[in-house]
């Protein structure tokens, strides 16, 4: 067995729990998903990926455009299977091919990957200013529950990969 594996082993089913936790405690979408893997992110960047995953909420901004917590999913998936260079080749249309797969698995269960249209809202952009986290502003949002479903989607993503590249 792998150390990705054993460390994915470590913390697997607490995960989803972690992810709808982290929303409550007030992280955004992409934040809380990217916490519930922080354990393969390397120590020494946890603080800028974590600085970086603080644009992408409310839809990227809150311009309600890419789902906060599949942006997470993009984000951990492209720190395990992405590159660094200027990568034209084959690594390339890998990678695309697994963000899609992601982005696909998600719109099954939910009908969208876009954020105004997993809210059921009309407009496109709202004013920069987060609304308060109060009772009734989770009550009114599935964030939680998105969240949470899409840290088992990539759990399991990453559980196929492993099983897979083990072959």
């Amino acid at each position: 067995m792998s150390e990705k594996e054993n460390k994915t082993d470590q913390v697997s089913g607490s995960r989803k729990e972690a992810a709808m936790d982290n929303f409550l405690k007030g992280y955004n979408c992409t934040q809380s998903v990217l916490m519930a893997f922080e354990d393969l992110i390397p120590k020494e960047n946890r603080k800028e990926i974590m600085c970086m995953g603080s644009a992408f909420g409310g839809g990227m901004g809150r311009l309600r455009e890419v789902c906060g917590c599949v942006s997470g999913m993009f984000l951990i998936a492209g720190l395990l299977y992405g590159y660094s260079g200027p990568e034209t080749g084959p690594h390339k249309a890998e990678l695309y091919s697994r963000i899609q797969e992601l982005a696909h698995r998600f719109e099954q269960q939910n009908g969208s990957i876009v954020c105004r249209e997993l809210l059921g809202l009309s407009t496109k952009e709202e004013a920069p200013v987060p609304e308060a986290r109060t009772k009734e502003y989770y009550k009114k949002r599935p964030c939680k529950e998105l969240i949470g479903m899409a840290t088992e989607i990539l759990e399991e993503f990453i559980h196929e990969k492993e099983a897979e590249e083990n072959r």
